[in-house]
C-alpha cells in the first residue's frame, strides 16, 4: 500500500479528479494590482472627458460671448453711423437736390461735376500741399517724417514739373474721355444721376466691392506691366521716381495710366450700377489713397505708404494695394524683412517712424 500510495503521488493527480489550487498571496495582489488600475483608468477617462466637457463648455461660452459683444458693438457702430448718415441725410438729399436743381438735371454736367471735377480738385489740393513740401522743404512738421531720408530734400523742380505737364495731359486726354464714355455704360446698368441718394449700408457695401476689385485688377494688371516686355516701353515712366512723391501717384504712359490707374477703379461701380454720388465719393477716396502711398512722408494718423514706397525702392516686391494679393503669392517676402515692415503701421504719435524704427547700416546704404 504504501508503494502505491508513493506511485500515486509520484503520478500527480488522475485525468478528471484534478482540483484547483489555491490562489498565492502572489496571485491575488496582482489581481488586485489589475483591478486597481482598470478603476483608476476608467476614473481617469471620466475625469478627462468632465474636463473636455467644461473646456467645452467655456469656448462655447466665450465664444458666444464675443460674438453678442461683436454683434452689439457691430450694431451700435453702424447704429451711430446710420444716425449719422441718416440724420445728415435730409441734409446730403437736401444738397443733392440744390445741385440737381442747379445743374438743371443735365446728367451730363452732373456726371462731370461728380467724376472729374471734384475727384480732381481732391487730388490738386492734397497733392498741392504736399509739393510745396517737396520743392521748399517747408513746413518741417511734413518733411520730418521723409521716408526715403536724403532723397527728393528738396525735389528737382525741373523733373516735379515734367511729372505735373504728364499728369495734367493724362487727366484732360485720358480720364476726362474715359469718365464721360462711363455715362451711357452707367445708364445702361441703372440710374446714376437719380434724385435719391444710396442708403449708408449699400453705399458700405459697394465701398467693400469697389476696394476688393481694384486690388483684383490692379495688383495684375502692375505685374503685367513689370513684364520686361512692357516695362522697358510702358512702366519704366512711372519708376524713373525711385523715392516718389504724391504727384506721382497718376505720372504714367497713357497704355498704364487707362489699364492701372482708371479701370481698377472704374470696374466696380460699372458692375453695381453705382450712383454718381457714390462713384464721386469713392474716386476721391481713391485718389488720396494712391497719393498718400506715393506721397513720399509717412505722416501721423494716415495710412502707412512704407508698402507702395518699398515698391519704388525695389521694383520687384509689393505690387498691390492692400497686399492681400501679395502676401498670397509671396511678392512681399524680401519686404517682411526689413525695417520697412516694421514701420508700416498707422503712427499714432507724432515721432518719425525713422527715428524709432531706424533702418540698419546695411540697409541705410
Amino acid at each position: 500500500m504504501a508503494v502505491s500510495r508513493d506511485l500515486g503521488a509520484a503520478r500527480g493527480p488522475l485525468p478528471g479528479n484534478s482540483t484547483k489550487a489555491a490562489p498565492s498571496k502572489g496571485n491575488i495582489s496582482i489581481i488586485k494590482m489589475k483591478g486597481d488600475a482598470a478603476y483608476s483608468t476608467v476614473g481617469s477617462r471620466q475625469k478627462q472627458e468632465g474636463k473636455l466637457w467644461d473646456s467645452m463648455k467655456t469656448t462655447g461660452f466665450i465664444l458666444g460671448t464675443s460674438l453678442l459683444l461683436f454683434a452689439a458693438f457691430r450694431n451700435s457702430v453702424t447704429w451711430h453711423l446710420q444716425k449719422f448718415w441718416g440724420a445728415s441725410g435730409d441734409f446730403w438729399q437736401a444738397q443733392w437736390e440744390k445741385v440737381l436743381h442747379l445743374l438743371g438735371g443735365n446728367e451730363w454736367a452732373i456726371f462731370f461735376l461728380g467724376m472729374a471735377i471734384v475727384p480732381s480738385l481732391v487730388y490738386w489740393c492734397f497733392n498741392g500741399l504736399l509739393m510745396v513740401a517737396d520743392v521748399t522743404g517747408k513746413p518741417n512738421f511734413i518733411t520730418r517724417y521723409r521716408i526715403q531720408l536724403g532723397k527728393n530734400d528738396p525735389v528737382d523742380p525741373a523733373k516735379l514739373r515734367q511729372a505735373v505737364h504728364t499728369v495734367l495731359l493724362n487727366q484732360v486726354f485720358i480720364s476726362l474721355p474715359m469718365m464721360m464714355l462711363m455715362l451711357p455704360i452707367m445708364k445702361w446698368r441703372g440710374q446714376p444721376c437719380s434724385k435719391e441718394l444710396p442708403t449708408f449700408h449699400w453705399f458700405l457695401l459697394e465701398l467693400s466691392i469697389f476696394i476688393l476689385v481694384e486690388e483684383i485688377l490692379f495688383y495684375y494688371s502692375h505685374r503685367l506691366v513689370h513684364h520686361p516686355l512692357l516695362y522697358k516701353r510702358i512702366h519704366k515712366q512711372h519708376h524713373e521716381w525711385t523715392a516718389p512723391v504724391g504727384v506721382v501717384s497718376l505720372y504714367a504712359h497713357p497704355v498704364e495710366h487707362v489699364f492701372s490707374n482708371m479701370l481698377p477703379s472704374l470696374v466696380g461701380p460699372i458692375i453695381l450700377g453705382s450712383h454718381v454720388a457714390s462713384i464721386m465719393v469713392w474716386l476721391c477716396l481713391a485718389i488720396l489713397a494712391t497719393s498718400i502711398s506715393h506721397c513720399g512722408y509717412h505722416l501721423p494718423f494716415l495710412p502707412s505708404p512704407e508698402f507702395h514706397d518699398f515698391h519704388h525702392l525695389k521694383f520687384n516686391q509689393c505690387y498691390g494695394v492692400l497686399g492681400v494679393l501679395d502676401r498670397l503669392h509671396g511678392t512681399d517676402t524680401l519686404f517682411k524683412q526689413t525695417k520697412a515692415y516694421e514701420r508700416h503701421v498707422i503712427l499714432l504719435s507724432l515721432t518719425p517712424l525713422t527715428e524709432t524704427i531706424p533702418d540698419s547700416p546695411k540697409q541705410a546704404k
